[in-house]
């Protein structure tokens, strides 16, 4: 069997989602769509683990129930939490759910996430994004700059 390899350009925004319900898939993706990313599904958490780490995903969209039955066990989010900050914060990470509180910030700040996300607000998940992304650009702008100084020798 051939390996898929789906070429990023250096203009291209990637998104990552790793959602299993499937009437929530289609609504991610159209938003994302919308909004020019190049977005990507993870079929289970080591596929989502393979290609976060290989790609400098701009975004990224976690359901609560990926590929269990309980949100306790999502060995996802429970991977992405024991990320080193550096590697997480590469990317704004958007946590959906039935049982949470859309834009609560403790919630968020509580599940190391950016923003999470009530799926009875999906309709609106393409302004909420512009949101969470221009919230997320703005606070750590500073924390990226300096990387960017440290990476070149400028520090």
């Amino acid at each position: 069997m051939a390996a898929e390899f789906e070429l990023l350009s250096p203009t291209d925004k990637p998104a990552l989602l790793a959602i299993s319900a499937p009437e929530l898939l289609p609504v991610c993706r159209a938003a994302l769509t919308e909004l020019n990313y190049k977005v990507q599904t993870a079929t289970n958490r080591e596929d989502f683990l393979g290609r976060f780490t290989q790609t400098p995903y701009q975004i990224v969209i976690v359901e609560d129930l990926f590929q269990t039955d309980r949100f306790t066990e999502n060995a996802t989010l429970q991977a992405l939490q024991a990320m080193p900050m550096n590697q997480r914060r590469q990317a704004v990470i958007i946590l959906i759910g039935r049982a949470l509180p859309t834009l609560s910030p403790m919630h968020a700040f509580q599940l190391s996430v950016h923003a999470v996300v009530n799926t009875n607000d999906l309709g609106s998940l393409k302004q909420i994004l512009q949101k969470v992304v221009a919230d997320s650009d703005l606070f750590l702008n500073l924390y990226r700059e300096s990387q960017l100084r440290v990476a070149q020798g400028k520090a």
